[in-house]
């Protein structure tokens, strides 16, 4: 009787974890961790940071141009406008462009630890 071995075909998916396990317990792996962590955390800062220069410019540019605090456009204090076309745009390119480099982070760690 001979010895017949079975394995799964490379395109097959690999069971949940299994990978990640076994590359966050290696030496390497822990250091791909360790590194995906990192950027994690400095892509979350620069947006962080970004937004917030983002958001402080607002008062800035009211209190440097006088009298555009109490310009009114159609009725509605400038203000309001531009918190409504200038806050909110930037909230949502600011979420865009995290999750888009997350993501692109996150494929890179797959990448090197060798997930598929």
């Amino acid at each position: 009787m001979t010895r017949v071995r079975v394995t799964a075909p490379r395109s097959a998916p690999r069971p949940a974890g299994e990978t990640r396990e076994a590359a966050e317990e290696s030496e390497v792996g822990q250091v791909f961790v360790r590194s995906l962590i990192r950027s994690q955390l400095r892509l979350a800062l620069v947006v962080a940071i970004g937004f917030m220069l983002i958001l402080c410019a607002f008062p800035l540019l009211l209190a440097a141009v006088p009298g555009l605090a109490e310009t009114r456009v159609s009725g509605v204090p400038f203000e309001w406008i531009l918190l409504g076309a200038g806050i909110y745009p930037a909230i949502g390119l600011s979420a865009w462009l995290y999750t888009r480099s997350a993501a692109r982070n996150e494929a890179r760690y797959r990448d090197l630890a060798g997930d598929k």
